[in-house]
This record gives C-alpha cells, sequence and structure tokens, in this order.
C-alpha cells in the first residue's frame, strides 16, 4: 500500500490542506510538508496521530476494503482504551453493554 497516496485520498475527501491536517493531528507542518514534499513514510506514532485526525483506526487506514467507519473522537477514545483492559475486563463490559439493549 502506498501509504502517502492514502493519506492524499483521505486529505481529498475531507477536503483538506496540509495546514488542516497538521492542526487537526497536532502535528506540526513541516511534518505533514515532509511526507509530501520529500516523500517521507510517517512513522506509526505519525500515522496514528493522523488517524486520529481522521477519526479511523490504524486497521481502517490500511484496510483494502473501500467501506470505512468514521469515528467521533469519543468512540475512537474508547477503542483506544479498550486496548487496555485485561481480557476479563472486556468480557464484564461487553456483557454490560449486551445488556443495555
Amino acid at each position: 500500500m502506498d501509504v502517502i497516496k492514502r493519506i492524499d485520498n483521505l486529505m481529498k475527501e475531507q477536503e483538506w490542506s496540509d495546514y488542516k491536517l497538521a492542526a487537526e493531528s497536532v502535528l506540526s507542518s513541516s511534518t505533514i510538508a515532509n511526507i509530501h514534499r520529500r516523500n517521507t513514510v510517517p512513522s506509526i506514532p505519525t500515522l496514528e496521530a493522523i488517524c486520529s485526525a481522521f477519526g479511523i483506526t490504524l486497521a481502517q487506514f490500511f484496510s483494502d476494503n473501500n467501506f470505512t467507519v468514521q469515528l467521533n473522537r469519543d468512540q475512537l477514545d474508547l477503542f483506544t482504551q479498550w486496548i487496555y483492559l485485561t481480557d476479563n475486563q472486556k468480557k464484564l463490559i461487553y456483557q454490560l453493554i449486551k445488556e443495555m439493549k
């Protein structure tokens, strides 16, 4: 996958400039400029920040299918917190959510 092309496509979908991506991802303008001008593939932490700005996960970024679910910041935060839970905690939360239906 061409990571830079994928970032460009996401920017076009959102009608974002380099400046807007930098502001939304809380990255420096020079970091975003280097990605485009120097064809520099971003590091994983930089790519995570970019994905967060677009409201997608890294898995969605690298997904081959064109179907992506846009996550708002609260949803993204929940998924991020989920990663740090133990298996038992995940099971309990999942059961709680199922009971709320």
